[in-house]
């Protein structure tokens, strides 16, 4: 059976399923194979990111940023006789957890309220947020392994652009798909880890900085369309931030209880970290479509 020839249109169209140059008789895409398709165009572009920001490095932009090299930056204590890359144990196995997470979300795919359109959007944002959380393991995982100024330095970069997508996701919520602006926001984010050129606190300021507009975003969101789930979900993903940070800061204090010999600071803190993930996944899917979209349609 033929399928009748595709308009000129989508021949010119590069993102157009057919436009493969020759096949102009091919069939429609089924859903689940252009859900297949959009899941890689998110994990290309998250991967081509990755890319940029590693050549970046390796050029010796940032080599003269303070980074904390070394295991006696950890309170964990290496066991000599454990493989390099497994040093330190359980700092290095719990970034399986981001790998799990990631694979988690992308193989997720709630029901989206709209038009095809919003379902494609709502599923590329869902899947860049997972490809960052697949990227974002190995990265810390290599600085725990290598100990190299370079792998800190990713290590910080990597973490900047993951609070601004959810600023990008809560954008997208409020005001609908604006790439440009989801673009504009992303590039700030990553330019803005110059700041550790011109200080030391730079990376401290540029983050505190995300995560204050990441809150500030979801809070915003929950206030104008949420709900008691909303809520709890928001709640949960604001208690592990908090959790995050102190745990993080107080790795070496909190060495000297029992709870906190093996399982450090740090270990729980990447725990808390993978948790604040999940509940932000959990928030910002919880609503799925742009809101004010939806508003609209029902005073209609």
């Amino acid at each position: 059976m033929f399928y009748p020839l595709l308009p000129f249109r989508a021949l010119m169209d590069p993102c157009h399923p057919s436009s493969l140059g020759v096949a102009i008789l091919a069939p429609p895409l089924s859903p689940i194979a252009t859900m297949k398709q959009e899941c890689y165009q998110a994990l290309n572009h998250v991967l081509l990111t990755a890319c940029l920001c590693i050549v970046t490095v390796s050029t010796g932009l940032f080599d003269d940023v303070f980074t904390e090299v070394g295991y006696e930056h950890y309170a964990e204590v290496p066991v000599q006789s454990f493989p390099t890359f497994l040093a330190m144990p359980f700092n290095s196995v719990i970034n399986v957890g981001y790998l799990l997470l990631g694979c988690y979300w992308l193989l997720k795919n709630k029901k989206v309220i709209g038009n095809d359109e919003d379902v494609r959007q709502a599923h590329y944002l869902k899947d860049v947020f997972a490809g960052m959380a697949l990227v974002y393991g190995p990265i810390q995982w290599v600085r725990i392994w290598t100990q190299t100024h370079h792998s800190a330095v990713l290590d910080q970069w990597f973490t900047l652009p993951i609070f601004a997508w959810s600023v990008v996701w809560c954008r997208y919520l409020e005001d609908g798909w604006q790439p440009w602006l989801f673009l504009s926001i992303e590039c700030i984010s990553l330019a803005s880890y110059g700041l550790t050129l011109f200080h030391h606190l730079g990376f401290d300021i540029a983050l505190a900085c995300h995560i204050l507009a990441a809150v500030w975003s979801a809070i915003h969101v929950h206030q104008e369309y949420g709900d008691p789930v909303s809520a709890t979900y928001i709640s949960l993903a604001l208690i592990s931030c908090l959790g995050f940070i102190v745990l993080k800061l107080g790795d070496h204090w909190l060495a000297q209880w029992p709870l906190f010999k093996e399982l450090t600071g740090h270990f729980w803190s990447k725990i808390c970290d993978i948790m604040q993930f999940h509940f932000a996944f959990l928030f910002l899917t919880h609503f799925s479509s742009p809101q004010r979209c939806i508003a609209e349609e029902k005073n209609i």
